[in-house]
């Protein structure tokens, strides 16, 4: 092989083949080649990883909330980045709404995309949205680079982006198949919610009686009719009831284009252990019980969810109520856009998965649903970005040890399996306290079309 390279030599190395002993070869922060452990690579540098590391494909984590512009002080372009590296996220999608404005036209994106310019430390693409009175702007975002569109079936929690009522909805679903667009769906149907007891106090089981299981199965079953009747294709957020499971398998088995996503706290956290006010566990859709929980693991285990992001939705402090406990008020949304990773397979190996299972929900699922053909695999042609993993070593969460903003999170404290010791991003080692070199992506094959 010829010219400079870098060479990554793992004992373990989890590869589209399965885990295996593998040098990655890596020249202009592209993989050239997965080869053997000991083959020769002359001329390059080599970096020999411990015999308790794992190399792992960065993670994608496409459903990440930012807010920024408008709501910096929650989350942030550079506080939000730094903590997706330090968790061996290498690519984020962010959401369109919680930041001002949201992006629901190209002005929305452009002043986006210049709030984030500079201070990424990983790769990050954007979300448009759909909402009430943009139909038209919908082509426009598309074309502007956008990986596609989510919109809400009942409030977002901003008044800023409504939700689409029905006519709405198959409005936008036939603009957006128009253009082999994508639509992504928080499902949620809101006649069943607001006929469900209101949520006031620090029961957390009244929270979870305000939004019932069915709220979900109706919503996600009236999408995929009308994924049947437009071909639109849809994307299922933040699957958290398991009632959901059957509706979207029968889709599935029907050939319709509908794909579906979980969520770390989903899959680790349950109902019957969250204390009373204790309202960084509120999230929308809430989490369930245990039992719920196990058959979130059957449908990924069978296929029917597809990936496992982190709806990193974070908030100041004080928007949790911290002095009250109160559910009923509390900002919903769980940080943990570091602690993905550990969380999941803290949770995956006790029911004997293996890390080539957690990368296929945490790096290949979200690239293949996002259309990213260059992120998220250790293979020829991909982009070079890499996460060394420790996955026996075991750590307790502090909160305040974090790089997200606002220290909440519902795992502070909890003991978890796997660390993140380093994190590349195209060939390069990511150092959080130095210059950001995360670049903004478009959606066609998610490469980067602007200088950041």
């Amino acid at each position: 092989m010829n010219g400079s390279a870098l060479v990554i030599r793992a004992r373990r190395a989890v590869t589209p083949a399965g885990e295996r002993p593998a040098a990655v070869v890596v020249r202009d922060g592209t993989i050239l080649g997965v080869e053997a452990y000991d083959a020769d690579v002359g001329g390059a540098e080599v970096v020999h990883l411990a015999d308790d590391e794992v190399l792992l494909p960065g993670l994608v984590d496409a459903h990440v909330h930012v807010n920024d512009p408008g709501r910096a002080e929650w989350e942030g372009f550079a506080t939000a980045t730094r903590a997706a590296a330090a968790g061996g996220v290498t690519t984020l999608v962010d959401m369109p709404l919680n930041s001002l404005p949201p992006t629901v036209d190209v002005a929305a994106l452009t002043t986006k995309r210049e709030a984030a310019r500079g201070r990424l430390a990983v790769d990050v693409g954007f979300w448009g949205g759909a909402v009430p009175g943009n139909v038209t702007e919908l082509r426009g975002l598309h074309e502007a680079g956008v990986f596609g569109f989510k919109c809400f079936t009942l409030h977002s929690g901003v008044d800023e982006f409504p939700p689409l009522d029905d006519g709405q909805l198959r409005a936008a679903m036939r603009e957006i198949a128009a253009f082999d667009g994508l639509l992504i769906v928080h499902a949620e149907d809101h006649h069943t919610i607001e006929s469900a007891p209101a949520c006031h106090g620090t029961d957390y089981h009244g929270f979870l009686a305000s939004r019932p299981d069915e709220a979900e199965r109706r919503a996600v079953r009236h999408v995929i009719d009308l994924a049947r009747e437009t071909g639109c294709r849809v994307h299922i957020l933040h699957v958290s009831s398991a009632d959901v499971v059957p509706v979207l398998a029968e889709a599935r088995a029907e050939g319709l284009p509908v794909t579906a996503e979980t969520c770390p706290h989903y899959l680790a956290l349950a109902a019957e252990d969250v204390p009373a006010g204790a309202t960084e566990f509120k999230c929308c859709p809430p989490i369930r019980g245990r039992a719920n929980r196990e058959r979130l693991w059957e449908a990924l285990r069978d296929g029917v969810l597809d990936s496992v992001v982190s709806d990193h939705s974070p908030s100041t402090v004080d928007l949790k109520n911290p002095d009250t406990g109160d559910f009923g008020t509390a900002w919903g949304g769980v940080s943990s856009l570091q602690l993905g990773l550990p969380v999941v397979w803290s949770q995956a190996r006790r029911r004997g998965h293996t890390l080539s299972d957690v990368i296929g929900w945490m790096a290949h699922g979200p690239a293949a649903q996002t259309g990213m053909t260059r992120k998220g695999r250790l293979a020829p042609g991909h982009d070079a970005d890499l996460c060394v993993f420790a996955p026996d070593e075991e750590f307790v969460v502090d909160v305040r040890a974090l790089h997200h903003r606002n220290a909440i999170s519902p795992y502070d404290g909890h003991r978890l399996t796997g660390v993140v010791r380093r994190t590349w991003l195209r060939g390069a080692p990511v150092d959080v306290d130095a210059a950001p070199r995360g670049r903004m992506l478009d959606r066609d094959e998610a490469r980067p079309t602007r200088p950041d």
